[in-house]
């Protein structure tokens, strides 16, 4: 069954943006999965742009969250942690969406470069392949419901 997946990206931080799309992206088409991308200003604006998404006409499988949060000097840092998170997991459970949780917190824009690129750690390209699990697990306990319907 092919799958169709929404990438957005927050892109505060263009570089390490396109960096994890690249992998992102990547791991996708390595996979046989069909993409549409969409940007936002930052990590704090993709669930409500992920909510829209999936509230609107376009059907998406699964959706890859990717953005970059660095520790800075406020007490900032901990809220746009917590509450990206929080809104990709309050969605991912209200909505049975599966979700691919990129969005980096780290200290310092060596952990993010190590993290971005898809030649080290590439956790764009893991976010997709948690999404596309996610997914997959969703089409399969529903093809068991509806095996299960019909016996």
């Amino acid at each position: 069954m092919p799958f169709h997946f929404l990438i957005i990206e927050a892109g505060f931080y263009q570089d390490l943006a396109s960096a994890q799309r690249a992998g992102a992206v990547q791991a996708l088409e390595a996979e046989g999965v069909s993409y549409d991308i969409i940007s936002v200003p930052g990590a704090l604006e993709i669930p409500a742009a992920l909510k829209t998404a999936h509230l609107s006409e376009t059907h998406f499988d699964g959706y890859v969250a990717l953005g970059c949060v660095i520790r800075g000097q406020t007490s900032h840092y901990d809220t746009v942690c917590s509450e990206s998170a929080r809104g990709l997991m309050d969605l991912s459970i209200q909505h049975d969406l599966a979700i691919g949780n990129g969005i980096l917190t780290v200290e310092n824009a060596e952990q993010a470069w190590e993290r971005a690129d898809k030649d080290k750690l590439n956790k764009g390209g893991g976010a997709a392949l948690a999404a596309l699990a996610m997914a997959r697990l969703k089409a399969d306990f529903t093809s068991q419901l509806l095996s299960a319907g019909t016996s």
